[in-house]
């Protein structure tokens, strides 16, 4: 019995392959290059399609602003990252004092709005401070660690006394001498750019114990050393150190500072020359007169 169903021819039958058009898509699917820009491309487009359409916009853009800043805030606001207080160490109370009057830090505040290389400019700005390193320690706590300059010699200059680090640089201004008798008082222009200098005569002058009042720059070019009862020193602009030294030895020998003496002068270190006081001059000349025969009256 013949089936009711039509039989199909063999040039009828339904063909398995895909078609020309399904082979094509299915190939470039398979393209790495069309792969990655449909995985990276696609949601950029996306993301910048979005953009455009806020930036478009006033309201929009304020919305995304005052969304993104409270964010922000929630952010920094959080305790973890909340600075409660400032310890200072390595620095004297009069430092200590003055960092906190420079640096007017309300806590508690966001370590966010700390500024720290600002402030530790401001810091290290300071006259008595040689170096500042700021850093916030676990805790909230901003720690400053100060390392201060060390005077080593009072300055005196047209009515300013000021005391110096070796270098030269200011520590801090002084009232009155007798502030810092400790330190040796150096005077002058120019002076204060050679502290070293000074630092090595007081060190060579340290066997006339408290005879020595200070040391002055004269003309910027060399040193006196002021004795007491004003008595001077001159020094020669090249060696002063070995000036004095030889000064010394002189008056080891002859006692020549326990004299009536009013200067010694050693600018010319081969012909020292010493000057009487005004007394010891004229007694000087009389006994001369008296051994020539002269009569004196």
């Amino acid at each position: 019995m013949r089936s009711l169903i039509p039989q199909l021819s063999r040039g009828d039958r339904a063909d398995p392959a895909p078609s020309r058009l399904a082979y094509r898509l299915n190939r470039l699917l398979l393209t790495p290059l069309f792969h990655r820009s449909l995985r990276i491309g696609l949601p950029l487009c996306i993301l910048a399609i979005s953009v455009a359409v806020v930036a478009l916009s006033p309201e929009r853009r304020e919305t995304v602003a005052l969304w993104v800043e409270d964010v922000k805030l929630s952010v920094q606001q959080r305790p973890e990252f909340m600075v409660k207080l400032m310890a200072i160490d390595g620095a004297s109370d009069r430092v200590a004092e003055a960092i906190r009057e420079i640096v007017p830090v309300h806590f508690p505040v966001s370590s966010f709005d700390l500024d720290l290389p600002a402030m530790q400019r401001t810091i290290a700005g300071l006259d008595a401070v040689a170096r500042a390193d700021l850093r916030i320690r676990p805790g909230g706590i901003l720690q400053v660690r100060v390392s201060e300059r060390m005077p080593v010699v009072v300055w005196r200059q047209r009515g300013r006394i000021e005391m110096l680090d070796v270098t030269g640089q200011r520590v801090a201004t002084l009232d009155a001498r007798t502030d810092r008798p400790d330190l040796p008082l150096i005077a002058g222009r120019g002076a204060q750019q050679l502290v070293d200098e000074a630092l090595e005569l007081v060190a060579a002058a340290r066997p006339l114990d408290d005879r020595l009042r200070g040391l002055v720059r004269v003309g910027e070019r060399r040193w006196d050393v002021m004795l007491e009862d004003d008595r001077r020193i001159l020094l020669p602009e090249v060696s002063p150190v070995r000036a004095l030294e030889q000064v010394l030895a002189l008056h080891q020998a002859q006692e020549i500072l326990d004299r009536d003496v009013e200067l010694v002068d050693m600018r010319n270190p081969r012909r020292p020359t010493v000057r009487l006081a005004q007394a010891a001059a004229e007694n000087l000349r009389r006994i001369k007169q008296i051994e020539m025969g002269v009569r004196t009256e």
